[in-house]
């Protein structure tokens, strides 16, 4: 079932509109004020990366700079950029993970604070 977007001549609003099939004779609707007359836009696509093209995006330095070892928001912020280069490999629970571990050291942390 292939989405499009579509602007709406009298709102002006850009929308997203799934369609049962391309040969859909169905006349869209704006969904902001129920215009009718829309007209189809070019939008955006995802491609995929090869696992080459990943290998070297994630072997650029200029991609992984910022990074505060000693600080754990900015290490789980790059375990989710990694996950989400590394792709489907990681698993689909990755950030669930992550940020499960995050609150852990955190609640560790606060701890042993808390005795000194």
């Amino acid at each position: 079932m292939p989405i499009y977007e579509y602007k709406c001549r009298s709102c002006g609003k850009k929308s997203s509109l799934l369609l049962r099939t391309h040969k859909d004779k169905t006349r869209p609707v704006c969904p902001h004020c129920q215009g009718k007359e829309l007209r189809r836009v070019y939008s955006r696509f995802a491609m995929g990366r090869s696992d080459e093209d990943r290998m070297e995006r994630l072997a650029d330095p200029s991609q992984w700079g910022g990074i505060d070892e000693n600080d754990p928001k900015s290490v789980m912020k790059w375990a989710k950029r990694m996950g989400k280069e590394m792709g489907d490999e990681m698993g689909e629970d990755f950030d669930q993970m992550i940020e499960e571990e995050f609150e852990k050291e955190a609640k560790a942390s606060d701890d042993s604070s808390d005795e000194a």
